[in-house]
């Protein structure tokens, strides 16, 4: 495994890349990052792997399906470019390591993701066909970024990395390591450096933003909201994974105070039978969880929850399976993305249920999870009902090749993971904030119709 000290890249002859992304908002902050530390090392981005020398799958570790993809992503490439150096980063990079290139000899060299803006150290090593294996200590430094995954004008902001929650179907500790909090200075930098750049949409991201700060001896999110609040110009905020055990009631007054603070909640429920939560290692049920979305829905009538929910982990019954329903139905979620349950090394689940049980498990599972989708699809599309027939700002994606249409969000839609907003209008400009009136509801989306001259959009409050 290499060492800190590793000779600079800044020799080396041929200095294009390309970043094939895989996983979760947080491992596009990482890929991003790497784009911006390599830039800075003089090496050209590219955005696509045709004529890069160099390229690097930031691959996801989380659960079974995001590891066989990673492994396909990596196949793939070097079966297409046989003559290039092929790189693996990321998670699945991390948790494996020197293991992963014994599994892929195909491999050039596995880079870990505690410290994104250090790949420019291994790379020598990896031009020269020495496959090294680099696993930083970690490094949350954040070069200023300039390409970026998603949509124009919008951004995802990491706060802290790693975990303290354990909950013990999650290998994210094993990956990610304990709770490490960026500095406060250095994300209040980087937020109004991007606001001052043009972007919109700022998405705070890490495993649990409630922690934030509880490793430097107490909790700071509500301090670190006060600090983007001081920060001038017209921007959303949008606050993304809050585990619902530890929910900060504190920062709801700010989000009142500050209209910039989007009245969206992703809070992780997983489940809704105490029985099951308390295997997982929570401390919930299902009438605290309910409690909590009854009191966001006081305080924030037009604000929109978002959740995760775990089918099939190990001692699930006809029953708790039937008390996770309830507590669907009751709950009335706007959005929830469902995901079967993996077994992963490590985890003290692991041994919950043997690799046999898992197997024999997983047709059921997948049938269980159908119908979850198929329950909260009706419930989502009822929720966005309410929606229909409001003047609300949006955020525009993309055109709609062929037609005077084209994809955006509103402030109860979060980026790729929720639905759209399909607006009929002409000559916008990815990233344009608007004026539209909803004016009608198609499936889990809706359809606008712009309120204003695209020459002259008005970015608005939050509705």
């Amino acid at each position: 495994m290499m060492k800190e000290n590793l000779t600079s890249s800044s020799s080396l002859s041929s200095k294009t890349f390309y970043v094939e992304n895989l996983g979760c908002s947080k491992n596009q902050v990482d890929a991003e990052t790497i784009i911006a530390a390599l830039k800075a090392a003089g090496w050209e981005y590219c955005d696509s792997p045709d004529r890069a020398e160099l390229l690097i799958v930031n691959t996801c570790g989380f659960i079974q399906s995001a590891k066989e993809e990673s492994i396909q992503s990596i196949f793939d490439l070097r079966k297409a470019y046989p003559d290039r150096k092929v790189l693996a980063a990321g998670c699945f990079a991390q948790r494996y390591n020197e293991e992963l290139l014994d599994m892929i000899p195909e491999l050039d060299g596995v880079f870990g993701n505690r410290a994104p803006v250090k790949i420019p150290d291994m790379l020598p090593g990896v031009l020269q066909g020495e496959k090294p294996v680099y696993v930083p200590e970690a490094d949350l430094s954040t070069p200023a970024r300039t390409d970026f995954f998603g949509f124009k004008g919008s951004a995802f902001v990491k706060i802290a990395e790693g975990c303290n929650n354990r909950c013990k179907f999650c290998a994210i500790p094993l990956i990610k390591g304990d709770l490490d909090s960026r500095p406060m200075e250095d994300i209040l930098t980087e937020i109004k450096s991007l606001v001052d750049n043009g972007i919109f949409e700022i998405n705070l991201v890490a495993q649990d933003l409630a922690n934030y700060g509880l490793d430097k001896g107490k909790r700071q999110l509500l301090d670190l909201l006060k600090g983007i609040s001081a920060i001038k110009g017209e921007f959303w905020v949008r606050l993304l994974y809050i585990h619902p055990d530890h929910f900060p009631m504190d920062v709801l007054s700010l989000m009142k105070e500050d209209p910039r603070f989007l009245h969206y909640f992703d809070i992780p429920f997983q489940h809704g039978d105490e029985g099951i939560l308390k295997r997982m290692g929570r401390k919930g049920n299902r009438e605290s969880y309910l409690k909590l979305i009854e009191s966001l829905r006081a305080e924030f009538p037009d604000g929109v929850i978002r959740s995760s929910i775990m089918c099939g982990f190990p001692g699930e019954t006809k029953q708790s399976f039937a008390e996770l329903k309830r507590f669907l139905t009751e709950a009335r979620l706007d959005w929830a993305g469902f995901f079967s349950y993996s077994r992963e090394e490590g985890t003290e689940a692991y041994n919950y249920r043997g690799a046999l049980g898992t197997k024999l498990a997983a047709k059921k599972t997948e049938k269980q999870k159908t119908e979850l989708e198929e329950l909260q699809q009706q419930i989502s599309e009822e929720q966005m009902d309410r929606f229909v027939g409001r003047e609300l700002t949006l955020i525009v994606e993309e055109a709609v090749e062929g037609e005077e249409l084209y994809l955006s969000r509103s402030y109860f839609q979060a980026p790729e993971v929720d639905g759209l907003v399909v607006l009929r209008a002409e000559g916008l400009e990815p990233g344009q904030i608007v004026r539209a009136k909803i004016i009608r509801r198609n499936g889990v989306d809706l359809e606008a119709v712009l309120l204003e001259n695209p020459a002259e959009p008005r970015t608005g409050t939050l509705a």
